[in-house]
This record gives C-alpha cells, sequence and structure tokens, in this order.
C-alpha cells in the first residue's frame, strides 16, 4: 500500500553504506498563513463556458477545520498550498468524483489527519498538565532561575 513504510533513520545513527554523506539542512521556520479558498471556477461539457460556483460546504467545513488544528501552527506557506491543492480534490470528492479519495488520503496523512498518522510523524499533543488536573494532581511551581528546582542536601 503506498503511502506507508517506516521512518527514515536518524542520519547521526547511520553507518557503512547507509551513511549520509551530505548532513542534514537546518531552515528557518517561517510560519504560514492559512489562505482563504479561492473563487471556484467550473467548465461546462457541453458549450465549454466557464461559470463561477461555490465550494462544496464539507471543503469549507473541512478547510476550517485545518486552520484551527493543533499542527496547522507549525504549517509553512508551501503546506497551506499543498493543502489548498487537496482542498479542490477535496470539493471534486464531495461533488461526486470519489477516484481522487486516495489521492487525498495520501495528502493528509502528511500532515498529521489522523491518529495513526499523527504517530508515524512522531506528533504528540502537549497535554500533560490538563490530564494531571482532570485526576486532581495539583500543578507543580515553575522554578525560578536556573537553579531555582536545587536543593542542598547535607550527608
Amino acid at each position: 500500500m503506498a503511502g506507508r513504510g517506516f521512518p527514515p533513520k536518524d542520519p547521526e545513527k547511520t553507518t557503512g553504506h547507509n551513511a549520509q554523506v551530505i548532513p542534514p539542512t537546518t531552515l528557518k521556520f517561517v510560519p504560514g498563513a492559512q489562505p482563504t479558498l479561492p473563487p471556484l471556477t467550473r467548465r461546462d461539457d457541453e458549450t465549454g463556458l466557464v461559470f463561477q460556483t461555490e465550494w462544496h460546504p464539507m471543503t469549507i467545513e473541512w478547510w476550517r477545520v485545518w486552520g484551527e488544528a493543533a499542527q496547522s501552527d507549525t504549517f509553512t506557506a508551501t503546506d497551506w498550498m499543498v493543502l489548498l491543492e487537496t482542498a479542490f480534490l477535496h470539493h471534486q470528492f464531495w461533488t461526486g468524483n470519489t477516484k481522487v479519495g486516495p489521492e487525498i488520503r495520501l495528502r493528509v496523512a502528511k500532515f498529521g489527519a489522523t491518529p495513526e498518522d499523527r504517530a508515524r510523524l512522531r506528533m504528540f499533543f502537549a497535554d500533560a498538565d490538563r490530564k494531571d488536573q482532570e485526576r486532581g494532581v495539583p500543578s507543580q511551581p515553575k522554578p525560578a532561575g536556573p537553579y531555582g528546582g536545587l536543593h542542598a542536601v547535607k550527608s
């Protein structure tokens, strides 16, 4: 099945013929803003005329959900452009072209759409404090300064 497999091994841990010759490139993170869905057009097959049409309501909702997703804080402009292209496929899917379904699945998996996708991408929600509060565990005060949590011990 396409789109699955083990994640690449950490380049620092590769040896032998799998060793990285070129070191990884570290990029400056520049967050991208979610664009609005652009005007949508369709071509009439019989006349060849182009008409303005509306996005499918499910696609509008899908786009809103992606904008509010926790992982969207890490999206760059290029990520949003890939999702915008995927929105067009999503619209096609909901208007009857179910052949685009597998492509949509592959694309959204790259952004962590499902729990399985997030686990494969090693994405985790930082919700330990909320879970502690639900269990009634008091939150620990943050230590002041770099040595604020240290205490002297007499032996």
